[in-house]
């Protein structure tokens, strides 16, 4: 008589070949830093598939708390954002330090979180000279446990360059105590307008520039059609390059990132009212090979069961991809 074998915990934690190929890819990198990209590519419904879901909730720094949350009061509660990351099966939640703080104790252990440790906000007036405040510390990171740091840098601003310095040196901190590394690499300020900022090429020169400064994780926007820079033109008319679908910009975007070596994900963007929306771009994205999504706006202000199910929905078409 054939019996089969238990699955136990052990065997569910295993990882798998595709993860040990992603870490595989960052051969610099020690134990604990490693280790810690494990938990995030091992944890949630996509554990092991080498694809990341994660909640960001950064938004109340950038936006102000009524434009954040209002539409779903729950939200105001940090404690929300922890327990709706758990329950829809995410692999990590990211955050400032505030919001880690006010649930790193009831929370210990269940999600791997991410300290999102500059942010901006909508009060200030720069533009040009785009630029966020460093508002934590690894040492931050370590004490409460997080898996990563995050960092926003904008590629384009009159404060780049030290946006870039800043982000070497914590970046060579938090790898030195075993943390992992995800920058936000958004274009904005300087010469660049809206449309730029979008921009297929400019969204795959800042991904680029991201995983140049030894980013384990890259966050960029999904990229529109339009070419910025009249150089960039020539160079992708020259090398043949596909842009005309969001599938053939996300593919150009994830070459960018060392030809895939280096894991990027996309933003969900501003809050989208119908889901099928978020949905249909979500499988062009995963079909142009991204590594998940880093979906924030689209899953708090909705109702938690609602946002669950999207979710669902969001990690079912990664799986297959």
């Amino acid at each position: 008589m054939n019996v089969s074998t238990p699955i136990t915990a052990e065997r569910r934690l295993a990882i798998t070949p595709r993860v040990r190929e992603i870490l595989s890819w960052y051969e610099s990198d020690n134990p604990g830093t490693k280790g810690n990209l494990v938990r995030l590519l091992m944890t949630g419904r996509l554990a092991g598939t080498g694809k990341l879901v994660i909640l960001p909730v950064d938004q109340g720094f950038e936006h102000g708390p009524a434009r954040s949350f209002s539409v779903n009061p729950a939200a105001y509660d940090p404690h929300y954002h922890f327990q709706l990351a758990i329950d829809a099966g995410l692999n990590a939640y990211a955050a400032p330090l505030g919001m880690l703080e006010a649930g790193a104790d009831t929370f210990a252990g269940q999600i791997p979180t991410i300290l999102k440790m500059n942010s901006a906000n909508s009060l200030s007036r720069l533009n040009e000279d785009a630029d966020q405040a460093v508002t934590a510390s690894v040492a931050d990171a370590v004490r409460l446990g997080c898996s990563a740091i995050g960092f926003t840098i904008y590629p384009g601003s009159d404060r780049a360059y030290a946006q870039m310095e800043e982000i070497r040196q914590l970046a060579a901190e938090a790898k030195s105590v075993g943390l992992a590394v995800v920058i936000w690499s958004y274009a904005r300020g300087g010469t660049l307008d809206k449309k730029g900022e979008t921009a297929a090429d400019v969204i795959a020169y800042a991904a680029h520039m991201a995983a140049l400064l030894g980013a384990h994780i890259i966050k960029v926007k999904p990229p529109s059609d339009h070419i910025a820079l009249d150089a960039a033109k020539k160079a992708y008319k020259a090398g043949d390059i596909e842009l005309g679908t969001l599938t053939d910009r996300i593919r150009d975007v994830v070459k960018s990132c060392f030809n895939g070596r280096r894991i990027v994900i996309f933003s969900g963007g501003e809050a989208k009212s119908d889901p099928n929306a978020v949905l249909d771009e979500i499988r062009q994205i995963a079909a142009g090979g991204a590594f998940g999504s880093i979906m924030g706006r689209n899953a708090f202000q909705r109702p938690k069961d609602e946002a669950i199910q999207l979710l669902h929905q969001i990690m079912d078409i990664y799986a297959k991809a």
